[in-house]
């Protein structure tokens, strides 16, 4: 600048506006008032360049009043959307000149009349102040939100939320950008986002930003009952949620597995002799055990061809009416197998239950302990093997006629 800048700011400065700018011929901002910081933000110095704060849709027509104003000594009037410090974009009415030495440009900027066909009443206008104060408030104050809109093109005009610095975002980074060129990686992701604008109220998780989140999409229209013009996004960050989830899940899986190892250890299927099992149950009999024994014992006596099953029942002090009826139906189910059922070591208490059951108790085949069932399987068996023995003729010997 061949001018000082001290200069340019006594001139620019000396204008009756709020919001004032120095700019470099090529849009460059240099030097801003307070008014305008504190409108837009301190991002609006240092170089940054106006057509890259202005919106998508207002950036042709910004570079053709920059490029009149250029030409022409007097000053140049046109309305811009600039981006402010929260991402939003807020209408703004410039008029700019070139500088007395035409180093730079001078620019004084202001609020535009908000373009509706009838004045808002007095209700409206509160009720929109307490939307937009209700937005600030979850944006502000939410930590784990991300609130963002897409215009209908896919254009970012909204991105802020305290969720963004989580994920090595800054607030409002997305605005102005497209968010097929952001996340559609594939045409498959593309086609899907263009889904978004069905009209049809979604909710995904996913990964981003090496973070979960869980996200609702919803369309927005200009008016009610008005075609889709953009998309807003709500996304919390439920990365710790689903930690939490996950360490829980893992905490069960263990207590589940713990539970069936102590199952197993307190009815153990014990072959204490050839052909004979032997099943010691002690503690408490409930329906949900009873059936386990019942599938374990049962593979057992297929497994290993066994003559005998022994239930020992030493060890149980009481059973329920239901459990009760499992045992007898146990016994049958060993029975349709091939093998003999022997129940040993029954208590009172239990003998009395199953009694009042009025369950055949006939065919039931009873002993007083385990020593005594182990005794008569034996002997059967020996009985079994000696008649078996017996009635086929010793070698070289024909059976008499």
């Amino acid at each position: 600048m061949e001018s000082a800048p001290s200069v340019l700011l006594g001139e620019l400065f000396a204008r009756s506006a709020d919001l004032l700018f120095i700019a470099s011929a090529d849009g460059a901002l240099l030097h801003g008032s307070g008014g305008l910081r504190e409108a837009l933000g301190p991002g609006v110095e240092g170089g940054a360049l106006l057509a890259d704060l202005a919106h998508p849709d207002d950036r042709a027509a910004l570079s053709a009043a920059w490029s009149s104003l250029l030409q022409r000594d007097e000053p140049v009037s046109f309305s811009v959307r600039l981006r402010d410090g929260g991402g939003a974009y807020r209408p703004l009415s410039c008029s700019a000149s070139r500088s007395s030495d035409r180093s730079a440009v001078l620019g004084s900027l202001r609020p535009a009349p908000l373009a509706v066909a009838t004045p808002m009443a007095d209700d409206e206008l509160n009720t929109l102040r307490l939307k937009a104060r209700i937005l600030d408030g979850l944006v502000e104050h939410v930590d784990p939100m991300t609130i963002w809109a897409l215009d209908r093109d896919g254009i970012y005009v909204y991105h802020d939320g305290k969720s963004t610095a989580k994920a090595g975002l800054t607030r409002g980074q997305h605005v102005g950008r497209s968010v097929y060129d952001l996340y559609a990686a594939t045409p498959e992701a593309a086609a899907e986002m263009r889904k978004w604008y069905d009209g049809q109220v979604r909710r995904g998780r996913g990964e981003a930003h090496g973070a979960d989140w869980d996200t609702w999409l919803i369309p927005l229209r200009s008016e009610p009952g008005g075609g889709i013009d953009g998309v807003l996004g709500v996304s919390l960050d439920v990365s710790e949620s689903r930690l939490v989830e996950k360490e829980l899940r893992i905490q069960l899986d263990q207590i589940a597995a713990q539970q069936k190892v102590i199952r197993d250890l307190s009815t153990p299927i014990i072959e204490v002799w050839d052909g004979v099992l032997t099943l010691p149950m002690v503690g408490t009999v409930d329906s949900v055990r009873t059936a386990e024994v019942m599938d374990s014992l049962l593979a057992q006596i297929v497994e290993k061809r066994a003559r005998f099953a022994i239930l020992d029942l030493t060890g149980v002090e009481v059973v329920d009416t239901r459990v009760a009826s499992h045992l007898i139906q146990l016994i049958t189910a060993i029975r349709l197998l091939g093998a003999d059922g022997i129940v040993a070591g029954i208590k009172p208490t239990v003998a009395q239950t199953m009694v009042a059951l009025g369950l055949d108790l006939t065919q039931l085949n009873t002993q007083r302990n385990l020593r005594a069932a182990l005794n008569y399987a034996i002997r059967a068996m020996t009985g079994a093997q000696g008649a078996s023995s017996a009635a086929s003729p010793a070698p070289g010997k024909r059976p008499a006629p």
